[in-house]
């Protein structure tokens, strides 16, 4: 992928951010790397993640991150194909949280279909309120709105051949970790192609999700993420720079290698 193509904005949230903003839960939201901005990288709690912008470019030299992480997967997959029952430890909580912030919105599959998803598989019951359910798909349908616009591409009806958007968890940070509580830093890499000749275009976010053990598997709550965020405010927020950036390994990001 070509330097060009890897910097550009894309003003769209991770599905599990939107889903956690909905709930109470808590991510950080401010300028892209502070040292590329030149700002004292104090950002302020907010409803939605923070986006790699004009500032930030990833060096054309790589830098191997120092941290690499290969995350169990979960025993089992579920009716709307997501892995489940992850193992009870710190290592198993980052995993599911890795999973439930990624997405792929294509041909028929819209972003609804993959916030609903994520609501059955990953939210704590607590926290599945028919309430909560009918705030998630209404911004959902928004946000397909938004990232349709911001392709150019028809506003109802399958996406065209070729055309995707995409979210990928590349990095996590652990903010705390107890034996039944897991807050964590995650980076993710979110793409857009608007069909098949089309550039593609990304941007990094970097948000907050933290998970309980409910006795048989980790979940999202926003009890404990309302935690994370308290935890978070007397703490460096690390920079959004892609993985191969000098500034990633100073930031104590840790990289997840994907599975083959």
């Amino acid at each position: 992928m070509s330097r060009s193509n890897r910097v550009m904005i894309v003003g769209t949230s991770v599905v599990a951010a939107a889903v956690l903003a909905l709930t109470g839960y808590v991510a950080f939201s401010g300028d892209d790397d502070t040292a590329a901005s030149g700002k004292d990288g104090k950002d302020k709690a907010s409803a939605s993640p923070s986006e790699s912008g004009p500032g930030y470019s990833p060096p054309e030299e790589w830098t191997e991150p120092k941290k690499w992480a290969a995350l169990p997967r979960g025993k089992k997959t579920d009716d709307h194909g997501n892995e489940v029952n992850f193992p009870h430890s710190a290592d198993g909580a980052v995993a599911m949280l890795a999973a439930s912030n990624e997405t792929e919105v294509k041909g028929s599959q819209s972003m609804v279909d993959e916030r609903m998803s994520q609501y059955d598989s990953y939210l704590s019951k607590a926290d599945q309120t028919p309430e909560n359910k009918e705030k998630i798909k209404a911004e959902a349908v928004q946000t397909d709105a938004s990232v349709r616009q911001k392709m150019g591409v028809p506003g109802s009806g399958d996406m065209p051949s070729g055309a995707y958007m995409r979210s990928t968890t590349v990095g996590y940070k652990v903010i705390e970790a107890s034996k039944n509580e897991v807050s964590v830093y995650l980076l993710s890499r979110v793409t857009m192609k608007a069909g098949e000749l089309e550039k593609e275009r990304g941007s990094h976010t970097r948000n907050i999700l933290a998970a309980e053990w409910n006795g048989s598997d980790w979940k999202l709550s926003t009890a404990a993420s309302v935690r994370a965020g308290q935890q978070a405010q007397n703490e460096k927020v690390p920079a959004i720079v892609a993985p191969g950036d000098a500034k990633f390994n100073a930031s104590g990001w840790t990289a997840i290698r994907q599975a083959s």
